[in-house]
């Protein structure tokens, strides 16, 4: 009874193999490893015993009597019945932990949430600051632990603020330097509070190291680089995104490309470079953040619908117009106080970073508005900043297709077609009254386009939008003015100048890199170039046909001018330094003077797969390595970057 078979081919004990398995199905870490051990151990000392002692097999397993099989039986269920009752220890002791960790995570946010409601522009500041300290901590590669662990830590970083007077931290308007020192006592406070919890010690570091700066110019300890706690670090960024992307009593909250630009500012000053970079990687993606300008398609809060008395009290969000052509179809019904030539839509033509219209805020620099044109219904435009326009009428279609009664007790329906190319845009409007085309001439071509609809005593409702999913070709819009073009008097190099309206909207094409060379170039940031990463890209790749357009592409390396690159998922080492020498005096001047125009040189060597590529441009020296790890031999480097002109390249090979 005690044995699986018999004979010559051996035999394992029941109860042993039931025993030891079930125990390491239930055990974690180390002990599941030392059962299974014990297992094979146990199984084959009792085959070998089968082997070489088959009639003791044969005697136990098949001629046991009525006692050697109660024997057993009694044998093989107390050691379930162990391991059952273990295993529901087990069980039990995880709802505790459970029950201990629900309690905990409740009362540290109620906690929280009374700190934070001091203020009603923090509130919910922590919670928020725990989640983006969770994702850094995710894109570093922190084990789920480790995650969770960092969580609860940023959720009471500010815990310290309990000691700190209501009147200061609920001012309206800046703090006085008296009121500033209060404030950073929170640090040193909250550690004290939380050091009393042995259990989680992280809680009292976290706390008292979050405004710990890089550089060393923090508080409280004034600590620099990595002698700040880790966790910290990872706090200090996502606080300070919190803060620039909230309310405050004092202003409004920062637009995304000013914080994703301050974030690329403080790093190695303000930041751990690697956790600036995660969370300016968040931003890129988008992550918990919702006012990423605006590209395409409709926004959602004035979509449906909306009642204007005249222009500007009312207006749709904005509906952005790119090369592939958007199809606008909305409903316009006068209101009964209309008088005559009122009642009908007109067309806002603008660009601004959340895609609305903000009539008088042009000067701006959180909204950067720009306004392009108006477009009435009657097919009059007016011009606010455009090169040129031109309107050309057309036979309205007796039956319209798309509406078979187009005027009804509904109101009057409209569809509007728009598509840009570059510095141009057509917008063409029908309804059974009129047809007729809008072309602008655009002043420059790296702002966006908008189209927001608003009128003068008319209801606009029932908007529906759709994009088409392949792009306009260039010739579909005739040319009123001519091309902007900002290469047009430079030099042409060994390869073609390039124009680079948005990121990464043109390359040079590839050029091979199988000994050492260097690459010389004039570079110019657009005038509408605002941020420090408006500014030429190197880039190190392989394809087929040496073109980043290739099916088969694959990007080892993407370093920006301002130092900036990312983590490849190709199989490569990349190792990017990147320092501030003497001439370099501050982002805003280095800016101007992108805008200005400077001459660049890149130095590129290449030893088997490792490729090291040098640079030095208006104070940020770049210096970095690239080593291919999956043997690739055909590799390009080519020239790209964001609103910026590229031109007279040369190449010399050593």
């Amino acid at each position: 009874m005690f044995f699986t078979n018999g004979g010559v081919s051996g035999g394992t004990p029941i109860w042993l193999l039931l025993g030891t398995i079930y125990v390491a199905f239930i055990l974690d870490g180390v002990f599941k490893y030392i059962m299974l051990f014990l297992d094979v151990l146990v199984t084959a000392i009792c085959w070998i015993v089968g082997y070489y002692y088959p009639s003791t097999v044969v005697e136990y397993s098949r001629e046991g009597d009525f006692i050697d099989t109660i024997s057993a039986l009694y044998i093989v269920g107390g050691i379930v019945f162990i391991l059952t009752t273990f295993h529901v220890s087990m069980l039990r002791k995880e709802e505790v932990e459970k029950n201990s960790r629900r309690l905990f995570e409740q009362t540290a946010t109620a906690l929280v949430n009374s700190i934070d409601a001091k203020d009603e522009y923090t509130y919910g500041h922590s919670a928020r600051v725990a989640d983006y300290s969770k994702k850094i901590a995710e894109f570093a590669g922190k084990s789920s632990v480790e995650c969770d662990e960092i969580y609860y830590v940023a959720l009471l970083h500010d815990v310290g603020k309990i000691g700190i007077p209501v009147s200061i931290i609920s001012k309206k308007g800046r703090l006085t330097d008296e009121e500033y020192e209060m404030i950073k006592q929170h640090p040193v406070l909250g550690a004290k509070i939380l050091e009393s919890v042995n259990e989680y010690p992280n809680l009292a570091i976290g706390a008292k190291y979050h405004h710990e700066r890089y550089d060393g110019k923090g508080y409280p300890e004034g600590l620099k680089g990595k002698e700040i706690p880790e966790i910290a670090r990872i706090i200090a960024v996502a606080d300070a995104y919190d803060a620039m992307t909230s309310n405050r009593s004092y202003r409004a909250a920062i637009p995304q490309h000013i914080v994703r630009e301050e974030l690329v500012k403080g790093i190695g000053t303000q930041f751990d470079p690697d956790f600036a970079r995660s969370m300016i990687r968040m931003i890129d993606m988008d992550i918990e953040y919702k006012m990423k300008e605006s590209v395409s398609g409709a926004a959602a809060s004035k979509s449906n619908g909306v009642h204007c008395e005249s222009i500007y009290h009312d207006c749709t969000d904005g509906i952005g117009v790119t090369r592939k052509k958007t199809d606008i179809r909305f409903l316009s019904r006068p209101d009964n106080e209309a008088a005559d030539g009122q009642g009908f839509p007109t067309i806002i033509v603008f660009d601004s970073l959340d895609a609305k219209v903000h009539p008088g805020e042009e000067n701006n620099k959180d909204l950067l508005y720009f306004e392009y044109a108006q477009i009435k219904a009657d097919g009059v435009v007016i011009e606010r900043n455009v090169r040129k326009s031109e309107v050309r009428f057309h036979d309205a279609p007796a039956n319209p297709q798309w509406n078979d009664a187009s005027i009804s007790d509904r109101g009057l329906m409209y569809k509007v077609e728009a598509v840009r190319n570059r510095d141009h845009v057509i917008i063409s409007v029908t309804s059974e009254k009129r047809c007729f085309d809008v072309i602008l001439a655009l002043p420059d071509t790296s702002r966006y386009v908008s189209l927001a609809f608003s009128g003068e005593r008319c209801n606009i409702y029932n908007i529906k939008v759709d994009t088409d999913t392949v792009d306009t070709e260039f010739e579909a819009i005739p040319r009123i003015a001519e091309e902007i073009s900002y290469t047009k008097n430079c030099p042409v190099g060994d390869i073609p100048n390039i124009e680079i309206d948005g990121p990464r909207f043109a390359t040079t094409k590839g050029i091979r890199l199988d000994e050492d060379i260097t690459v010389r170039f004039h570079a110019v940031s657009y005038p509408t170039a605002r941020l420090v990463w408006h500014c030429p890209y190197f880039s190190i790749f392989t394809s087929s046909n040496g073109r980043v357009d290739a099916e088969d592409f694959r990007e080892f390396l993407l370093l920006k001018m301002d130092g900036e690159n990312w983590k490849s998922e190709e199989p490569v080492e990349n190792n990017v330094i990147v320092n501030q020498t003497e001439s370099f005096k501050s982002w805003n001047e280095w800016m101007d003077k992108c805008k200005q125009g400077l001459e660049c040189k890149i130095s590129i060597r290449r030893e088997g797969n490792k490729i090291t590529m040098k640079t030095e441009n208006l104070g940020i020296a770049l210096d970095s390595t690239t080593v291919i790890l999956d043997g690739t031999e055909k590799l390009y480097f080519a020239l790209t970057g964001d609103q910026c002109a590229i031109s007279n390249i040369r190449l010399s090979k050593k």
